[in-house]
């Protein structure tokens, strides 16, 4: 479940503020828009989410806002400060933290990495050591702090990837697809550490991006829908829920057979529809205006020759809210 903290609605108290933020790479062949317009407001205490598919325009966002890459126009502020022109304060105040990282000395041990890179923030070497080992135990590290960081398995390497971010005890919090490539276990370990070290101050913010539709459900206050590289929506989960409502979703499941997407989608009554291969068979998720609707998808599929499987009415997710604003499931528009 999301948290129940809500942020303050003083507006001069804001974590993050873009203003018509873009961002445009330059080729020798071509121009490429990564962000176009971006205005956000996160507020102090707030976990934010950014949602959206793999060149969506998120990692370019987060890198941004933490000085590693300057805007082609627009502002934008992190913790009060210009990323552009007050860049050198603001770096002592955020953190980041991105999946997969492969960050360091693979040679050092995982106590002395972390040492390192807290004399690179300028942490008094005592406290550090008794920030690291306090954090180390409670992501479950501590019998592997004298291990080398090549003998890591991903998770433990995240893991003190997160130890690395946390130990400074940033003001703003930035985490980029945390938990990418992740067991089940690993991803939730790191989660619940993110949600403790927020917990623990109220005036903390982590700015969050995934293409993982229940970790941002799971973990966010409030989520910006970002593709192509725009935010299309923005709300709390909820909301963003409710606004598919009205729609009647249905799983559908189809033996393999006649390729059948396109056919569904221009049946009058059915607002989206999309659909992923797993474990053999094609599993269809439909947005339809009304129980009505139903028997012309059942015409439809069975006049492609296609023999249905299975079929389930449910509650909307995120991935249909995305699947609506968008017209495509987050694994169409990847691809």
């Amino acid at each position: 479940m999301a948290r129940t903290h809500h942020p303050s609605s003083d507006t001069s108290r804001l974590a993050v503020e873009t203003r018509r933020l873009t961002r445009v790479y330059k080729t020798r062949r071509e121009l490429t828009t990564a962000l176009q317009d971006v205005d956000l407001e996160v507020g102090e205490g707030e976990l934010f989410g950014v949602l959206g598919p793999n060149g969506a325009g998120k990692t370019t966002l987060i890198k941004i806002l933490v000085t590693l890459l300057l805007p082609t126009s627009g502002q934008a502020f992190v913790d009060g400060l210009d990323v552009v022109t007050d860049y050198k304060r603001l770096r002592s105040r955020i953190g980041m933290v991105s999946g997969g990282e492969q960050a360091g000395y693979g040679i050092l041990k995982v106590r002395e990495q972390l040492w390192m890179f807290s004399q690179f923030y300028g942490m008094d070497s005592t406290a550090a050591r008794k920030r690291i080992d306090e954090l180390l135990e409670r992501l479950g590290l501590s019998d592997a702090a004298n291990k080398q960081i090549t003998g890591l398995s991903s998770g433990m390497r995240q893991k003190m990837n997160l130890v690395r971010g946390l130990m400074t005890d940033p003001r703003v919090l930035f985490l980029d697809e945390p938990t990418v490539a992740l067991d089940v276990s690993a991803a939730r370990d790191v989660r619940s550490e993110v949600r403790r070290w927020m917990r623990e101050d109220p005036t903390r913010t982590v700015i969050l991006t995934t293409h993982y539709m229940q970790e941002a459900d799971e973990l966010c206050d409030r989520v910006a829908i970002v593709n192509r590289g725009r935010i299309v929506a923005e709300g709390t989960p909820r909301a963003l829920k409710q606004s598919v409502d009205d729609d009647v979703i249905v799983d559908l499941q189809l033996d393999p057979g006649t390729p059948v997407l396109d056919r569904l989608r221009a049946i009058e009554g059915v607002g989206a529809a999309s659909v992923r291969e797993e474990d053999g068979v094609d599993r269809f998720s439909l947005m339809l205006a009304d129980d009505g609707v139903l028997p012309r998808v059942m015409t439809t599929v069975e006049g492609a020759g296609r023999h249905v499987s299975g079929l389930v009415r449910r509650q909307p997710t995120l991935e249909d809210a995305f699947v609506k604003l968008v017209g495509r499931s987050m694994t169409e528009e990847e691809a």
